[in-house]
């Protein structure tokens, strides 16, 4: 960053014992691609906030929020980001002729939980670096909301889903008919990604068109993340951010934050509740009459 006003360059380059040159080169290296990531930032939230928006209305979005930015370059970073083509491939119908994968229909409304490994969804996020975007995919076990598998990456690609089902996966065993929840995003969508689905027998449960609340404890959890660790953090690259998001998932989200609809239990003291709980009525059936 530029010194503020009111402190002089060569002072600071003084300081810190460096030369004014190579101040101003690290300066050209890296300020444009820090201003670019703070646009990006803004709307990749903007779009969250939309989601029908295309580039010329976020233009404008951004421009009523005191960012004035060339419309071509909002085109561009939307482009970078994946945000045009993820918005027209979660909100269409199997018709599109720019998706070829099969649709499925939204059977876990219909679902009424009342033990563990019955409903797994999935969403993916973003989380923004100094110079950059990480993306993280997740899988929740709905009926407890603990994180049971996620993977951080650097692209949106089908990998990043299936690392973090495979996660789940090694993490507990499922019985067949267990349904498995996403929107209809491509990564969802993949030959790969419904195969394994596929393979350990689950029952495949897709969001509506344009209906981001059939996700809603998936979108819960997005929003509890970014709020109590992604916000409040700057992270030094991928490696901190690793650590810092598994720190914040494994120890503080699934064994130490309060969850309301859990009787204001972690996630993973509500399971062990239950499982104690799913031990005694088992012995007490088994009692003689």
């Amino acid at each position: 960053m530029m010194p503020l006003e009111g402190f002089r360059a060569d002072r600071a380059c003084q300081i810190a014992q460096v030369s004014r040159a190579g101040f101003y080169r690290n300066y050209a290296e890296h300020e444009p691609r820090q201003a670019d990531v703070a646009v990006r930032d803004l709307i990749q939230r903007i779009v969250l906030e939309n989601r029908f928006y295309g580039y010329r209305r976020v233009t404008a979005e951004l421009e009523r929020r005191g960012v004035v930015v060339n419309h071509k370059r909002v085109s561009r970073l939307m482009r970078l980001d994946n945000l045009l083509a993820v918005r027209k491939q979660r909100y269409v119908f199997t018709t599109d002729s720019r998706h070829t994968y099969a649709i499925y229909p939204h059977l876990a409304a219909c679902l009424v939980l009342t033990a563990l490994n019955q409903l797994w969804v999935a969403d993916i996020t973003y989380v923004r670096l100094r110079e950059t975007f990480l993306y993280l995919a997740i899988v929740l076990d709905a009926f407890s909301r603990r994180v049971i598998g996620w993977e951080l990456g650097e692209d949106l690609s089908a990998d990043l889903a299936l690392g973090a089902l495979n996660r789940a996966l090694a993490d507990r065993p499922v019985t067949p008919g267990i349904m498995h929840h996403s929107d209809r995003g491509v990564q969802y969508c993949s030959q790969a990604y419904v195969e394994r689905l596929q393979a350990h027998q689950f029952t495949i449960s897709m969001s509506r068109t344009g209906n981001p609340y059939d996700n809603a404890k998936a979108e819960s959890f997005m929003k509890t993340l970014k709020s109590e660790e992604v916000y409040l953090r700057q992270y030094r690259d991928q490696t901190d951010a690793r650590a810092s998001i598994q720190r914040f998932l494994e120890e503080v989200y699934n064994d130490q934050r309060l969850h309301s609809a859990l009787g204001y239990l972690p996630p993973a003291e509500f399971e062990r509740s239950r499982m104690v709980q799913n031990k005694k009525e088992a012995a007490a059936r088994q009692l003689p009459l």
